[in-house]
């Protein structure tokens, strides 16, 4: 379809889709597998090309080890050849109140102290901290272990009427002391006495960032789809959108196994990243909110697979940090989509993700601070679309489709074999992006891929792109939420995964390897070449 004929209908399409997800909360939970158990027991074979996998050395292609000092015993690095463990994983949920728990902190610094807040059926109970990385391909390693901790159903959580917010507000079980966690993300796993258990996530995050690459993990966005007591941004307990939450807390444990969407959308990029043995750090959007002194002087940052909703503060740090040269990654679609607020929940700042979105008229915001009104960012009242920092516009759900490569020549796919016009099947889905002319976007700017494709009846394309500041960043977008889950394609790990197999797994883990090495190496424009526009080639506006 031309340009002409597809533009007026795109923003509809986009809201309509968008709309219709809502409506159905569970657009793309991907992750569970067959048997309702957390991450599957088959051994992850790999998410290197071809039959290296994962099994590749710690430090590959020339990539030089950085060995800490004694100082920098919390940084990454210091865990490079320390041994995992392979008993991270679960291997029974047994029934919803079985055993769950929350972390009174999204993250903490090494040394900071992060309450529990445990509910379960057993007499007892155990903690298993677990730290995520490459460990010689165990995936985790066990940092600590808890004695027996006395078990107790805690009370009901109560639902705050004004926005349908579910609150657990259970009592501190116990403290973590941090002391010796390195930075990182992490998997609290809680072992009830009668086999059954659920994971806790937490970041221990960096507060500086300099010379690093900075992974950037989602928990607004975790929030934001998390059902625990009933209650979503996307749906009540009657399943219905106009029952939704308007703001939901932090004080909750998540659903199902109690890390989905960070097994699902962030833990393979994290473990390829560690393996890679560049330099990182680790932070969540929360955190930027507050406090984004982690990305001055950053080579990168890494937007794992999916990064829906942020504040305006978090988006203008990104920005700002790209402007002044930090390469900045979106390994996933519909990224930067909701503006949220984060207010006080409880005791405590920052607990609170709200978002009114189609209902923005009653948020509190409204019309007074329309920059804060939390709908839609490219919609009024304070329009302000994603391109401008991502370079594509988020349009449709759900979708099917092969992604196809366009720019094969591109430094981006250097070793991968693809040929222009190749194609990887089911990549793109569940969500996907475009490049939308007419929309804000930073140039010159070239569409690495420009995959034909099917939604709600409509004909469009995903696009996967590249684009530079005048500070030197680069700055890549993937344009398909399927990203990270390539990185497991066809080794079973997840439970499913789209059809997606070893050859797109193989293609997709050296292309992200080609980003974060060059990402790592400072602002892209500057050693690597720029880019060729060709949005008008492609979407031919004259």
């Amino acid at each position: 379809m031309s340009h002409q004929a597809h533009q007026p209908h795109q923003a509809h399409q986009a809201h309509q889709a968008h709309q219709a997800h809502e409506v159905h909360e569970g657009r793309h939970h991907t992750a569970p597998p067959g048997d309702g158990r957390g991450p599957g027991r088959r051994r992850f074979l790999g998410l290197c090309a071809g039959a290296a996998g994962l099994g590749a050395a710690a430090a590959c292609d020339g990539v030089t080890v950085h060995r800490p000092h004694a100082a920098d015993r919390h940084r990454p690095e210091s865990e490079r050849d320390r041994p995992g463990t392979r008993d991270w994983r679960i291997s029974s949920l047994g029934p919803a109140d079985a055993v769950a728990g929350y972390t009174d902190r999204v993250s903490v610094t090494p040394g900071e102290e992060c309450g529990l807040h445990v509910s379960t059926t057993a007499s007892f109970f155990r903690v298993s901290v677990f730290r995520v990385g490459w460990y010689g391909g165990s995936f985790a390693r066990l940092v600590w272990r808890s004695g027996p901790v006395p078990g107790r159903a805690q009370p009901a959580a109560r639902l705050l009427s004004g926005t349908r917010t579910v609150r657990a507000d259970w009592p501190r079980t116990l403290a973590l002391g941090t002391g010796d966690w390195p930075e990182g993300a992490y998997l609290i796993r809680l072992d009830a006495d009668h086999g059954h258990q659920r994971y806790v996530p937490l970041i221990v995050r960096s507060t500086h960032g300099a010379g690093r690459t900075v992974l950037l993990h989602a928990p607004a966005t975790w929030q934001a789809y998390n059902r625990w007591g009933g209650y979503s941004l996307y749906a009540g307990a009657s399943g219905a959108y106009q029952t939704r939450s308007l703001a939901v807390s932090f004080d909750r444990p998540y659903d199902a196994e109690g890390a989905e969407k960070f097994l699902v959308y962030e833990w393979a990029a994290v473990v390829l990243a560690e393996r890679l043995g560049i330099p990182l750090a680790y932070t969540t959007g929360t955190d930027l909110h507050r406090d984004p002194g982690v990305l001055h002087g950053a080579t990168a940052l890494i937007c794992l697979g999916h990064d829906e909703y942020w504040t305006p503060e978090q988006r203008r740090a990104v920005t700002e940090a790209r402007d002044t040269g930090t390469n900045v990654a979106f390994l996933g679609a519909n990224t930067c989509f909701r503006r949220v607020r984060l207010e006080a929940g409880g005791a405590a700042a920052d607990r609170t993700v709200v978002c009114y979105k189609s209902a923005y008229r009653t948020d509190p915001c409204y019309p007074s601070r329309p920059a804060l009104v939390t709908t839609d960012f490219r919609q009024a009242p304070g329009a302000d679309p994603e391109s401008s920092l991502t370079g594509v516009l988020y349009e449709g759900y759900p979708v099917d489709a092969p992604y196809v490569v366009h720019a094969a020549d591109h430094w981006l796919h250097e070793g991968t074999g693809a040929r222009p016009g190749e194609s990887f099947g089911h990549l793109v889905g569940v969500e996907y992006d475009r490049v939308t002319p007419g929309a804000p976007v930073p140039g010159p700017l070239e569409i690495t891929a420009h995959s034909p494709l099917v939604c709600a009846g409509n004909r469009s394309h995903s696009d996967s792109a590249y684009y530079t500041v005048p500070g030197g960043a680069g700055v890549f977008a993937t344009g398909t939420m399927r990203w990270v889950e390539a990185l497991l394609a066809g080794t079973g790990e997840l439970g499913r995964d789209h059809g997606m197999d070893a050859r797109t797994r193989a293609f997709v883990t050296r292309t992200t390897e080609n980003l974060l090495r060059a990402f790592a190496e400072g602002p892209a424009a500057r050693h690597r070449p720029l880019p060729r526009p060709n949005t008008q080639e492609l979407y031919r506006t004259g």
